[in-house]
């Protein structure tokens, strides 16, 4: 069965129900509040890497337990957003994420990493929630040959929390050196519980900040009557498929193992991004002046995404995802072998590149499904663990042979993704929907 392109409703309450553009605009909301909360990881890890003096190994367990929630919990959220349907499922994913960010007061005051990374994995939980619900309602809100256009745009707002992020977090958490054990314990003790006091502020402040504003979020789309788009969720699959029904489907199974490696890739690149301009090298700067890079870095994505919206309605996706994927490939490889202000630049320029890759290949792998969306949209969430595997893959080479060759890894991840563009991203003739 096609999917709509209109959303259902009554006569009675059709005129009650927001427009499918003003459904867009709040639902735009929600990928800024999960980019701003996804990028904070950026500033959060060298944070806890020098307050616990962690190895990057260690330090990368951060996004693992944050992108490992996606993978644990996207089942469960595709099922919760299934019974609740796409409203209900956005309010209970943005309460989820407001506990979670609630949870850094005590992980702060208990000084106990372990805390840090279940207050971060509650968190993640929250946005797996969204993540199911809002990017294929947000993919479903118009025709499907523009699905790639409306989901970039949409994730170029997410792409401004990411830029802001940075600055914020950089400003309000790196703002004041961190001391290693022993220059805590050569101070006074009154010194020490002063130190660790505002140490615990640097992170509880903004993160109470962040849960007040999820729950308010939760409030503001509790008061819109959002088109149901019931026809695309799992109610309407009378034949009860399974996510192997979905996995058939070639272009679902090849799009899960692109978000996998794309994920992976821009979270490592912006997760490891603080420290490798720190690194005498590079840019031999201070880790909160190398927030502002980090901050370029997604800000670029933040300008590739709202082009990209343009240039995805003209040209076709596919040639596109691969020319862009292609493009990182050679950013990559001049920072592999330079170093100074072209790696600076170099690796900052990748963002401009990753933008349209997560719609796009989110778009391809959902097309002419009909009631397999929801289970294909699901699995798609589930690869985002790639953001938990690859950047602690990448830490555990940076161990080995160095930070900067490590960055050899994304780089294996983008030629896959050229790979999808071409030729893993096209449904076969005798896929119908629905499987």
């Amino acid at each position: 069965m096609p999917i709509p392109s209109t959303p259902l409703s009554t006569p009675a309450t059709s005129s009650t129900v927001v427009t499918p553009r003003v459904a867009l605009a709040v639902a735009t909301t929600l990928f800024f509040m999960w980019g701003f909360l996804t990028s904070l990881n950026d500033v959060l890890i060298p944070h806890l890497k020098a307050v616990f003096e962690l190895n990057y190994t260690r330090a990368m367990l951060v996004q693992f337990a944050f992108y490992g929630a996606y993978f644990l919990m996207s089942l469960p959220a595709g099922r919760l957003v299934a019974h609740l349907g796409y409203k209900k499922g956005i309010i209970t994913g943005l309460l989820i994420a407001a506990v979670g960010a609630l949870g850094f007061w005590p992980s702060a005051a208990l000084r106990t990493y372990e805390a840090f990374l279940a207050s971060l994995f509650v968190l993640a939980t929250g946005i797996t929630v969204l993540q199911v619900a809002a990017n294929p309602y947000v993919a479903l809100l118009g025709p499907e040959q523009t699905a790639s256009s409306r989901l970039t745009l949409a994730q170029a707002l997410n792409s401004l929390g990411t830029t802001l992020a940075p600055l914020f977090g950089g400003f309000l958490i790196l703002s004041t050196t961190v001391m290693s054990g022993e220059q805590i314990q050569a101070l006074p003790v009154a010194e020490q519980v002063a130190y660790r006091a505002a140490e615990a502020q640097s992170v509880q402040g903004p993160y109470l900040g962040l849960a007040i504003a999820l729950a308010l979020l939760a409030v503001f789309v509790c008061l819109f009557r959002l088109p149901s788009l019931a026809e695309a969720t799992e109610k309407a699959d009378s034949a009860q498929h399974t996510l192997l029904d979905a996995l058939k489907h070639p272009h679902v199974l090849f799009g899960v193992l692109a978000i996998f490696f794309y994920v992976g890739a821009e979270v490592s690149i912006g997760s490891l991004m603080v420290n490798y301009l720190a690194l005498p090298e590079t840019g031999g700067m201070s880790e909160q002046r190398a927030t502002q890079y980090v901050s370029a870095y997604w800000g670029c994505a933040m300008v590739g995404r709202f082009a990209g919206s343009w240039l995805l309605a003209q040209y076709p996706p596919r040639r596109l995802l691969a020319g862009f994927a292609l493009a990182n490939v050679v950013l990559l490889g001049v920072i592999l072998a330079a170093s100074g202000e072209v790696a600076v630049y170099g690796i900052v320029a990748t963002g401009l590149f990753n933008s349209i890759m997560f719609p796009t290949i989110f778009s391809l792998a959902i097309e002419r499904l009909g009631p397999l969306t929801n289970k294909a949209s699901s699995l798609l969430i589930m690869a985002i663990v790639g953001g938990a595997v690859i950047p602690l893959l990448q830490g555990m080479l940076a161990d080995r042979i160095g930070l900067h060759l490590s960055f050899v890894l994304p780089v294996t991840c983008y030629l896959y993704i050229i790979f999808y563009g071409l030729v893993g991203s096209r449904p076969r003739a005798a896929s119908g929907q629905g499987g």
